[in-house]
Parts: structure tokens; sequence; C-alpha cells
């Protein structure tokens, strides 16, 4: 694994924040290697095109015209011309780029296809979901999506965000999924009675690495289903979150486990929008009083989608908002191995350390009406306006 000088910010009151660097862990049969740093993400991702011998299946929610976009789509490029099948999907909402922008791939035969192309109600549906899988063999994963923020360091305030590289069977799962996307826009049929069908059904298995999904239903996502689950019996909880506005059922199991053991939450400090962090903060008081830690990551923005019950931990493109646990099209790995949970909550510690913390006195001194309304609002705009508007306009049919 190649190493990187790593970037580092100053958080007030604390010491000059630096990224964690690259690392790998066997795990549950399967190996798995991941990039919190922006710089090493970049890399592993080119390297990882580099490498595929047959194909390559890429699905991101944003993809940008700029540098780092780029790179990516040069890379793909390449790809092709030497034989390697491939199919790249962006979901139409999240990316700017267009199309005239992935020409060079298509002129090298590879595949570009666009989720949800045409505007209208449906639009406000997102798949948010992020995978790039070389040969049916490994698969890269993550929230990051393909734009400079994702790969800036800290000092830039790029995104802090989490990429994992996979290699074991959960893989096959990733293609299974790749294969019912790929039928979907292929088809013609934008209708989201087959979306809803395709995540309803799917099965992550039984293994002790899965892949769960979550799309447009009218119920919690399975995903959101399987955290619920662990959340109910856990006993020790470490979260990382972008946004977090959870609904109320999802946020009092949070509280009982923080009554019964402990609960750690480090939430966006920085972000590209503040109504989510204002959305957040109009939670604080009911978690603080059960007893749950909160801290405010402050070194740049965060992006980073990371959940650790006990042994069991969870990773990918969902957050816990409105959004991600009912409407999105969204999917998380979740691994039960001893071994992973302990080393992502060393990541944790040192993102702490970036991070500030949030007592109930603080939160106090923080507080006065113009931002109590301003959070209040914030929580309304994120988790009852967006959230009501989309589903009732999308599940209706």
């Amino acid at each position: 694994m190649q190493d990187h000088a790593q970037a580092s910010t100053t958080v007030e009151g604390a010491q000059p924040y630096s990224d964690p660097p690259a690392f790998e862990i066997d795990a549950a049969g399967h190996h798995f290697c991941f990039y919190p740093h922006g710089a090493d993400r970049m890399e592993a991702l080119l390297a990882h095109i580099a490498a595929a011998e047959n194909t390559l299946h890429v699905f991101y929610y944003m993809f940008q015209p700029d540098y780092a976009g780029t790179r990516v789509r040069d890379a793909l490029t390449r790809a092709a011309r030497r034989g390697v099948e491939v199919h790249l999907i962006v979901d139409a909402f999240g990316t700017d780029a267009r199309q005239a922008f992935f020409g060079p791939l298509e002129r090298a035969g590879g595949r570009f296809d666009l989720f949800s192309p045409t505007f209208g109600k449906r639009y406000l549906i997102r798949n948010h979901q992020k995978m790039v899988i070389a040969d049916g063999e490994r698969v890269m994963t993550g929230g990051f999506n393909v734009s400079d923020h994702y790969f800036a360091p800290p000092e830039e305030n790029g995104w802090c965000d989490l990429g994992a590289m996979i290699e074991g069977p959960v893989v096959a799962q990733f293609e299974a999924w790749f294969a019912e996307l790929q039928a979907w826009v292929g088809s013609g049929d934008s209708g989201f009675r087959t979306i809803r069908r395709m995540v309803g059904e799917w099965d992550p298995g039984e293994g002790k690495v899965q892949l769960v999904l979550g799309g447009p239903t009218n119920i919690t996502s399975a995903w959101a289903r399987s955290i619920k689950a662990d959340l109910a019996y856990g006993s020790r909880l470490d979260l990382v979150m972008a946004y977090f506005s959870p609904p109320r059922s999802m946020r009092r199991l949070i509280r009982r486990l923080a009554e019964r053991g402990s609960a750690r939450i480090i939430m966006a400090g920085k972000s590209d929008n503040t109504t989510t962090i204002a959305a957040s903060r109009a939670l604080y008081a009911a978690m603080l009083r059960a007893g749950v830690a909160i801290a405010e990551f402050t070194a740049c923005k965060l992006h980073m989608k990371l959940v650790v019950v006990d042994d069991v931990s969870y990773f990918g493109s969902g957050n816990f908002d409105m959004r991600s646990i009912r409407l999105n099209l969204e999917l998380m790995v979740r691994v039960e191995s001893p071994r992973l949970a302990a080393r992502l909550r060393d990541m944790i510690d040192h993102l702490e350390s970036g991070s500030t913390e949030i007592t109930r006195e603080v939160h106090r001194r923080r507080t006065n009406p113009w931002r109590w309304l301003r959070r209040r609002m914030g929580w309304f705009m994120v988790s009852v306006l967006d959230y009501t508007v989309t589903r009732r306009l999308n599940l209706s049919d």
C-alpha cells in the first residue's frame, strides 16, 4: 500500500488534525482496505480501474466534469480501449456533467447511462449509491462521489469521507444488484414500481458480510431496519454521520442504548448545507439528556457514513436522515466482526480528535430563541417538507 503525506488542519481548541492513513484488515472471510484520506481514495480508485481485465461496472450518484471527474473518466476510457467491458451509470439528479463529457468513453466502446433521465416528479427520487466493481472480484464503495471535493485535503475544506475496497463473496451481491440496475436503465421503463419491487425483493443473504439496500418504500428501508435491529439489542454505539435527522423510532433506540450502555455520535460541524446541521442540532438536547456523547467534526466538511454497534459495522452511502432511510436508493455493507469493529472504532477515535465536544452546557450556551427557531425550521425543511412532498409525489402510483 502506498503511503501519502497526510494533510492537516487545526481544530479550535485542539492539536492540528491529520487524516487517518489507509489500512487493511481481513475479517469475516473478506479482505478490506479502507481509505479515509482523499488522495489515497483517488489513487486506489484509479489503480482499481487500471487493474481490471474483463469488466468494470460503475455507479455514482455524482460525477462532476472537474479535474477528478476527468481523471476517472479517462481511466475508464483507457480500460475500454484495452478491451474491458465498461458500463458507467450516473444519477441524473446528482451529476452536473453533460452526456458529451462521457463521449470519449462511449467512443472507446464503453457504455454510459443516466439513472432516471427524464425530468418530472420522479426526478426527486435519487439513486445515492456508489460502487466500482472490477472483474466481479473486487468492489470499491463508500460514501464518496467523483468530484474534486471528495479528494481534497482538510485544509482545503474537502469532504472527510471513507472509501472501502472489498474482496470476497459479497462482491457477487454487488454484481447481482448492478445487473438489476443495468436491466432497469436498459428497459426504458422509468417506473418506480419496478424499483420498489427490486429493492423489496432483494435478499442480502445470511452471511457475516451482507449488502443491504434501501429505496423508495412506504416503510423504513431494509438497511435501516437492519441497523435498528442491531440498535435494539446493542450496548455500544459509535456513529459518524454527515446528515443526522432520523425518525423518532430510531432516535428512541439510540437513547435507550445509551441508557443501558454507551453511545457516541460524531456529526458535521461544517457542511455545504447548513440546514442539515441545524436539523441535527434540533435533536441534541434529548440525546444529551439520555447520555449520548456528541461531537461535531470541525476539521473540514464531513460526508462519512459509518455505524459500529457492538461487533457489527456498517459503511456505505446511507445517511441517518429521512431521505436515506425512506426514499433514496442506498447501499450499506454490514459486517459482523469484532476485529473490524475495533479497528473502525480506532479510526473514529482519530476523527474525534478533529471534533468539538458538545456537552449539555455547550449546547445551552449555543442556544437562543433565534437559533432554536432556525434549528426547528431546519428540521422541518429536511425531515418534513422535503420528505413528505417527495414521498407523496412518488409513492402514489
